[in-house]
């Protein structure tokens, strides 16, 4: 069993949902203790606990400890097996988190499909458009073979979202490589709505429109009424001819349009001044599924404290990570 201290990093999640992706796809089991101590209410929460469910059903692993508020947690796999799968979250618990979990370990093990249902719009998580236009993309590059449809969507607090993963095995793919994003192909923005007036998305796409120049053809306003509860996100999509980035806002109660739409703007404008194809969110994203996938390399920039928690994880289960001053992330293959 690989010991791991929950609390070093990040201190939260993210070296849980790592932690479980290397153990499928390593076959080592590991024990955690002082589960999310960097956060105001330590331990398992929902969306942690149904990734560890989910984990446990596609390998047959064992788990001890795993309990809403749980700070000591173990977990021994099994043989990933694919095949239809379907997880709740039960609450807007994010279900991109929750796939960032289980997907690499399903990269290598054949023709499945995973329903995951809970938020897919929340606030300190990447928004289905993120995974299905910037990592997913990327993945397949690398030699998954993976697709994503978003049924319905999910907003904080109501949830209720509905996500389909369909995996088919992997092809061979050359070494994966991206140091330059290459040409600017366009920017586009979307503004989406659920069960709130129409004229916040309006509102948002004109900010969009202002600050980065965008004709009517690149805005859209998106009205959701599938959605169980109401919410409103902000997507930018940034098209370049070797890489598409996304970066997003999410509305809250007493936050206006304009803010959110800026604050998207304000990530993009931040990943432009960094001067490197992959974004802070990306690179994160892209470490683990990355190394199941053979390894690779890809130019950053300056590396967040998920990142580097990332790579401490990845350490632990064996698969070597270098990064040097000139923003240049290098992962072994598992």
């Amino acid at each position: 069993m690989i010991e791991i201290d929950g609390s070093q990093g990040e201190g939260g999640g993210q070296i849980l949902r790592s932690a479980l992706a290397l153990s499928m796809a390593t076959g080592n089991g590991f024990r955690m203790a002082r589960v999310r101590a960097g956060r105001a209410k330590p331990g398992l929460m929902r969306q942690h606990l149904t990734c560890f469910q989910a984990a446990a059903a596609i390998c047959n692993g064992r788990i001890q400890g795993a309990a809403i508020g749980s700070t000591e947690v173990s977990f021994m796999p099994g043989t990933v097996v694919p095949g239809d799968y379907s997880f709740a979250v039960g609450s807007a618990g994010s279900t991109m988190l929750v796939l960032q979990a289980l997907l690499p370990a399903l990269l290598r093990a054949g023709e499945s499909t995973l329903t995951i249902e809970g938020g897919t719009h929340c606030a300190s998580a990447p928004p289905f458009e993120f995974i299905d236009r910037a990592l997913v993309p990327l993945l397949n590059r690398a030699g998954a073979n993976v697709r994503l449809r978003m049924e319905r969507h999910g907003f904080y607090p109501a949830g209720g979202g509905k996500v389909v993963v369909e995996i088919s095995p992997q092809h061979t793919a050359d070494r994966f490589e991206l140091f330059e994003a290459g040409e600017r192909l366009g920017i586009d923005g979307d503004a989406i709505v659920s069960r709130l007036p129409m004229n916040i998305a309006l509102r948002e796409l004109d900010e969009l429109r202002t600050r980065l120049s965008l004709g009517p053809d690149n805005l859209r306003a998106l009205a959701v009424p599938e959605a169980v509860g109401p919410g409103n996100a902000v997507i930018v999509t940034v098209r370049d001819a070797h890489i598409t980035e996304v970066f997003s806002a999410m509305g809250s109660i007493g936050r206006s349009a304009e803010a959110v739409a800026s604050e998207a703007v304000d990530a993009l404008r931040a990943h432009t001044h960094a001067g490197r194809p992959v974004g802070a969110h990306l690179a994160d994203q892209l470490m683990v599924p990355l190394a199941v996938l053979g390894g690779g390399a890809f130019a950053t920039g300056p590396l967040t404290q998920h990142s580097r928690t990332n790579i401490t994880t990845l350490g632990l289960f064996g698969v070597n990570v270098k990064d040097n001053a000139m923003g240049v992330v290098e992962v072994a293959g598992i």
